[in-house]
């Protein structure tokens, strides 16, 4: 197609033909290479580059042939990958250095999505970027919908494909699934809606205002809107309001894989470091701050606190008092319950900060915590936390900064604390235990050990730990390693979110996961039930245009009248 003919067209249907093929072994392995293509830049590429063989020496490889072919198409195909082999039409082999049981979850990840070499030929034709017709904005792909309409600053449409086929609804699931009626659709082709909208609402209320009047099937909570939707019991159980079961409304909540913390920089001489003086001290902060009234007070109680790296739903984690950071908290009465205030306070004297002072030059404790939060409803936060560390009197200076200069900071080991968090790019503890691995130090690898935190002990057991099968072995490897770090305190390990998120009932087959993006396709709607509900929530209320045409023929007959008696004074 000449540049003439591409510069009239700007989304994919403005194009009158479009081919399809099925899926074969060979588009996975062409995007297995495209990984460390010159002109993509893959977040993940110096990963696999350590497991895949021949990955590294590949992108060498593209790199020369890019500066050679003088900026013309690339044709990966013509580049041979040792790591990779396609065996036949339907099958492809990979090959990876040692053992690494966690490839698998990432071949399940959108870096490893099939990729049609027509589709990277197509969108290389002269004049397809200038219209946007780039494979980021209209993407190809092999799934039960394809990107029909992209608009990200109003709405984008997800339709129906009309070449999936082959997978049906499941037939088996967990315990309760059956009772919930999760598996009534057993068998059906999937996908079983046509089309998904996803408008973008700038303002919280009309988005709330709209989800109760079942223009969106399911919505999250803003803490304004906490209240009326949601109400917990006694015993901190969440449930929807009465308000939002008579609607019939319901929640469904999960606790995120995910970790918020605040960091310790192992490089600071008040901070960090490995002697007991410095682990005293960082225990007694740990104490101070009362994440589970930061949860109550910032988060409505969507949060559960943490007594390590790992969060619920990952292999490692453990329940119940058994699972008790015990330098933090006591199992009282069957729950944890954090331990006093004096017990913070002897810490930090042992430390030799009694009163806050330090027994050296008598001059205030001062801590100072490295934040992007700039906004005005940040200071509330802050200043909650000035409070906890106060409560020990230990004072604490906030630095707040923009995000590029904070990670310079990071990068420097600049910091004395700081916000983080992370989500779980697999479920696996491994990927959250690496964040402490020494050889991840943020200073002197440039990882993601931001705490730059290093433990010979840690590193060894990690070592071991990280390539084995999920088993009883592991376990009790990383229970040593999990109370290595909570003597060691390297954070304060701040809490796991919870998401809570309402939906009508007429969306049927929705379950929290929060591992999986792909639950769209497993949805129903009953769209006569959402049209009825919307029509009987919707009724226009007519009495107030009748009161105001009344008002109006009112202040019509007055002014006439008016008039009138003006004239005949005249």
């Amino acid at each position: 197609m000449s540049r003439d003919e591409i510069s009239r067209r700007y989304t994919l249907n403005d194009f009158k033909h479009s081919g399809t093929r099925g899926v074969t072994a060979a588009d996975y392995a062409y995007q297995i290479k495209r990984l460390v293509h010159p002109d993509i830049h893959t977040p993940i590429s110096g990963l696999m580059s350590e497991y895949i063989v021949g990955l590294k020496e590949y992108a060498a490889t593209l790199h020369k042939a890019q500066q050679a072919n003088g900026g013309r198409f690339l044709d990966l195909n013509d580049y041979t990958l040792e790591g990779v082999q396609v065996v036949d039409a339907h099958t492809y082999r990979i090959k990876v250095y040692g053992k690494y049981p966690q490839f698998a979850y990432w071949l399940a990840m959108p870096f490893f999505a099939p990729m049609p070499v027509e589709a990277e030929q197509f969108y290389a034709q002269d004049g397809m970027h200038q219209n946007n017709l780039t494979l980021d904005w209209w993407p190809v792909g092999s799934g039960p919908y394809y990107l029909s309409e992209n608009n990200p600053n109003q709405r984008m449409v997800l339709t129906r494909n009309p070449n999936f086929s082959g997978e049906t609804y499941p037939a088996e699931g967990e315990a309760g699934d059956r009772e919930a009626g999760l598996l009534r659709d057993a068998g059906k082709p999937l996908p079983l809606i046509d089309k998904a909208v996803f408008s973008l609402e700038k303002e919280t209320i009309p988005y709330w205002n709209k989800f109760l009047q079942g223009y969106y099937d399911a919505a999250g909570i803003a803490s304004d809107s906490f209240d009326q939707a949601v109400s917990v019991s006694v015993g901190g159980e969440a449930s929807v309001t009465e308000e939002m079961r008579t609607q019939g409304i319901s929640l469904s909540t999960s606790v995120a894989t995910s970790t918020l913390y605040m960091g310790f920089n192992f490089l600071d001489a008040t901070v960090g470091g490995d002697s007991e003086r410095a682990r005293k001290l960082r225990r007694a902060l740990a104490i101070a701050v009362d994440y589970e009234e930061f949860i109550s007070i910032f988060a409505n109680g969507r949060g559960v606190s943490a007594q390590s790296p790992i969060p619920p739903g990952i292999f490692g984690y453990r329940e119940g008092e058994a699972g008790i950071n015990h330098y933090v908290y006591d199992w009282v009465n069957g729950a944890p319950k954090r331990k006093s205030i004096d017990e913070a306070k002897k810490l930090l004297a042992e430390a030799g900060y009694a009163n806050g002072l330090d027994e050296k030059t008598g001059q205030p404790l001062v801590i100072y915590l490295d934040t992007t939060a700039t906004g005005v409803g940040n200071k509330s936060r802050l200043d909650w936390l000035r409070k906890q560390f106060d409560k020990i009197n230990v004072q604490l200076v906030p630095r707040s900064t923009d995000y590029n200069r904070f990670q310079d900071k990071i990068r420097r080991g600049d910091t004395q604390m700081f916000y983080f968090g992370w989500n779980a790019d697999y479920p696996d503890p491994e990927n959250f235990l690496f964040l402490l691995h020494g050889a991840q130090g943020k200073v002197a690898k440039g990882g993601e050990n931001a705490s730059n935190y290093s433990n010979p002990e840690y590193d060894r057991l990690f070592e071991q730990m990280k390539n084995m099968p999920n088993s009883p072995q592991r376990q009790a490897i990383i229970d040593r390693i999990v109370e290595i770090l909570r003597r060691d305190s390297p954070w304060l390990w701040g809490y796991h979110p919870k998401d809570y998120v309402l939906h009508h009932n007429w969306l049927h087959n929705s379950k929290p996961n929060k591992m999986a993006n792909n639950s769209l396709k497993y949805l129903r709607i009953d769209t006569a039930q959402r049209d009825a509900l919307r029509k009987q929530w919707n009724q226009p209320l007519l009495w107030p245009l009748w009161l105001g045409a009344i008002a109006l023929l009112a202040f019509v007959w007055w002014l006439w009248r008016t008039l009138r008696q003006r004239e005949e004074a005249r």
